[in-house]
């Protein structure tokens, strides 16, 4: 299920079964030790159109805050870093032919790696939805106050 922000100018979709990290990545579990992540909806529209995807390779162990895959986009190129430390055993691989998809879809079909992860201690550190819509909702006050 996803929510809109509401009393913002731009509402933002947050994804309620997903916790949140302030680099504006998203950690679904799946099951006691798999995490799919992706990019935010505030993310990807920051970004605008994503028009390339680097992934990692399967079996790529990854530590809490090592960049993990690359998006580029018509805007910029950014690392997605990794919200938990773990090892990569699937990644999306529609996004390499249709990147755009994450633009499209950024909680579903977006997706961009799943991990086995390591510590589930980690995961206390992430943001709930509600934590993660305060965030965002602070970031785009701040940025309305700086444009004035």
């Amino acid at each position: 299920m996803v929510f809109n922000g509401e009393g913002m100018e731009r509402s933002y979709q947050v994804a309620e079964d997903c916790l949140y990290t302030k680099d504006h990545s998203w950690v679904r579990l799946e099951g006691k030790k798999y995490a799919v992540i992706g990019i935010t909806d505030y993310a990807q529209r920051k970004l605008r159109e994503i028009i390339y995807v680097e992934l990692p390779n399967i079996n790529t162990r990854v530590q809490k805050r090592q960049p993990l895959a690359t998006l580029e986009s018509v805007k910029a190129s950014t690392s997605l870093y990794s919200p938990i430390t773990g090892r990569v055993v699937e990644v999306n691989t529609e996004l390499l032919d249709n990147p755009e998809v994450i633009n499209e879809s950024p909680y579903r079909e977006g997706w961009i790696v799943k991990l086995e992860f390591q510590n589930r201690e980690e995961l206390e550190s992430l943001l709930t939805p509600d934590e993660y819509q305060r965030y965002v909702e602070e970031l785009e006050e701040i940025g309305e106050e700086a444009e004035e």
